[in-house]
């Protein structure tokens, strides 16, 4: 059982991460004023799913083996997540920051104010807020205990009422919630609610959470409604493709109005995590993949922390590089910008679990964990 839910795990961290690589090589397609709008809603649509779909993980891996009737050891506990992800998160945003002031000439940022204001919220590079998501949801570890408690009595009925608030709630912070108050920092707070409000997450991370706990019920589920939770998939799919396109083409928004419009808070976004949990879940348990799929899937999850961390860093030097040469980023300049973006985080990967063999240290800065290395005899 462990081992089959490891796998599972593992697949889904690999296809979130080339998810969450889409989603920023549709960001860098929109240079081009006449981006294909149909590729963009690949790489910036359909992949909505992978930056909830952590939170999903990271629960699950959480609560896989953990007994909600034993204590919590809660100072051993957050001394391993401070470990596994404060130590990367400072260390990969004082990289990127360095790497803005070298580039840049501008030292601005690291005015104490400032300075604290990126640490908080996560601001270094654009996708470690993650991170900052993430350290708050393990700071609140025994308020989850709690609440799993009284959610694991009717997991169906409470799951589905906590769904509900969750729509509502993120539609109202989505859409609806602007910054009103006469203080400069209450209205920070509100402006970056995206980067640390684990309350925008809160559904699929208990969710994650009651698969694990209730693991054998959860594959039962599955294996009971597949062809449900398919055309689930399905269905919530559409409705975000529908949604944009009735965004583009009826109210004549631009892509990038769009994708800021339809995206994993909204409604339907929501929705569609739930469905893509469940049906990525469903399709990695399966045994009958071939086993070239499952190399390559083991592969990206095995090392999807430390591309997630280090891709936006040579999709700077990609982008410039095709600026420098006047290359406009066609659909078919695009894909390729994707793939030589994974390719490239992959061999850094790569190289950081070879070097960390002889410089353990090096492991434990960049991904919060030391390598074992071979003993001799």
């Amino acid at each position: 059982m462990s081992k089959q839910r490891v796998i599972a795990i593992e697949y889904i961290r690999g296809i979130s991460m080339l998810g969450v690589v889409g989603i920023h090589t549709g960001a860098y397609s929109l240079t081009n004023p006449l981006v294909n709008v149909h590729l963009f809603a690949l790489f910036d649509i359909f992949t909505r799913f992978s930056v909830p779909i952590f939170f999903f993980v990271s629960a699950f891996g959480l609560f896989f083996n953990h007994k909600l009737e034993e204590s919590l050891d809660y100072l051993s506990f957050m001394q391993r997540r401070l470990r596994t992800v404060l130590l990367p998160y400072l260390s990969w945003s004082f990289l990127y920051m360095i790497h803005y002031t070298l580039i840049s000439g501008d030292n601005s940022i690291w005015h104490p104010v400032l300075l604290l204001k990126y640490f908080i919220f996560g601001l270094a590079s654009y996708q470690l807020y993650f991170l900052v998501i993430l350290l708050w949801f393990y700071a609140l570890m025994p308020c989850w205990r709690s609440i799993l408690r009284y959610i694991i009595k009717n997991p169906i009925r409470n799951l589905a009422i906590l769904l509900a608030i969750q729509i509502v709630f993120n539609y109202y912070s989505s859409y609806l919630l602007r910054p009103i108050f006469s203080n400069h920092y209450l209205n920070l707070a509100i402006q970056y609610r995206l980067s640390y409000w684990v309350i925008h997450y809160v559904f699929i991370f208990l969710l994650g959470a009651i698969c694990a706990l209730k693991y054998q019920d959860f594959k039962l589920f599955l294996d009971r409604y597949h062809r449900t939770t398919i055309l689930f998939f399905g269905l919530t799919l559409a409705g975000m493709l529908l949604f944009y396109y009735y965004l583009l083409y009826h109210l004549g928004y631009t892509p990038e109005e769009a994708v800021n419009t339809d995206h994993q808070l909204s409604p339907i976004g929501v929705l569609y995590t739930l469905a893509a949990s469940l049906f990525w879940f469903l399709l990695f348990c399966k045994s009958d993949l071939p086993q070239a799929v499952k190399s390559i899937l083991n592969q990206l999850g095995k090392h999807s922390y430390i591309v997630y961390l280090v891709h936006p860093l040579f999709m700077y030097y990609l982008a410039s590089c095709l600026t420098g040469h006047g290359i406009i980023m066609t659909a078919a300049v695009t894909i390729f910008f994707y793939l030589i973006t994974v390719c490239l985080s992959l061999f850094f990967a790569l190289m950081v679990q070879k070097v960390s063999k002889s410089i353990p240290i090096l492991s434990t800065i960049l991904i919060g964990s030391r390598l074992q290395t071979k003993k001799s005899g």
